[in-house]
């Protein structure tokens, strides 16, 4: 059975969406917002209730599909999101009105490479969530896993890219995907290397990193 399959298969196990995500996904697909796949985002939420964290951090808003869905799977979490561009901004806004979520989900409308002290002064938190520029991956986990509890959970989005990191990439064109693949590549090497956290890459979706770190906070 082949990939394509499996995921069809998958799919179509999954319950149907409320009216809200279905309409979510569809101005996603028409506005090509990347937001995560059904299986993927599925996964996600599972991690979610197995963990039952009371805040997550996440870097990289959208239109905030994927904060809507998070804060409806466990009804007592905050969220606090991070989105650089102005228009998906406005737009996450206007959901998560329309999920009744603002007392929930806190949108700031930022660069997530710059310091916000909507975000420090919300600290410490139970999850972090990166699904942001994905050349910035590294960045973005040295600058923010300091905001963790000691028990905190890392998930990354997108670390296999299509697969492209597990092929030869030497040759890839144009040369600005062959960079981002590059950039990927090293931060999955650096991230399943690092000393302070022990990484699982799970071949969902488009890759999904869970980091968590190896005892207490030093």
């Amino acid at each position: 059975m082949q990939k394509q399959e499996v995921v069809s298969y998958l799919q179509s196990l999954i319950a149907p969406r409320n009216e809200l995500i279905t309409k979510m996904e569809h101005l996603a697909e028409e506005k090509t917002v990347p937001i995560m796949d059904i299986v993927g985002m599925e996964t996600l939420l599972q991690l979610l209730r197995l963990h039952q964290p009371k805040k997550i951090l996440e870097i990289g808003t959208a239109i905030g599909y994927s904060a809507i869905r998070m804060a409806e799977a466990i009804p007592d979490v905050t969220i606090v999101t991070v989105e650089r561009d102005e228009e998906r901004y406005n737009l996450a806004v206007q959901f998560v009105k329309e999920a009744t979520l603002q007392d929930r989900i806190h949108l700031v409308l930022g660069d997530a490479l710059e310091e916000h002290s909507d975000v420090t002064n919300a600290a410490p938190y139970d999850f972090l969530f990166v699904d942001a520029a994905k050349g910035q991956y590294e960045r973005f986990f040295k600058m923010y896993e300091k905001l963790l509890k000691p028990d905190g959970v890392i998930i990354t989005d997108n670390v296999l890219y299509k697969g492209l990191v597990a092929t030869d990439y030497s040759n890839l064109q144009p040369r600005r995907k062959k960079s981002l693949v590059k950039k990927i590549d090293h931060f999955n090497q650096w991230l399943m290397n690092h000393p302070d956290y022990i990484t699982t890459i799970l071949p969902v979706g488009d890759g999904i990193a869970i980091s968590k770190r190896r005892g207490e906070m030093k």
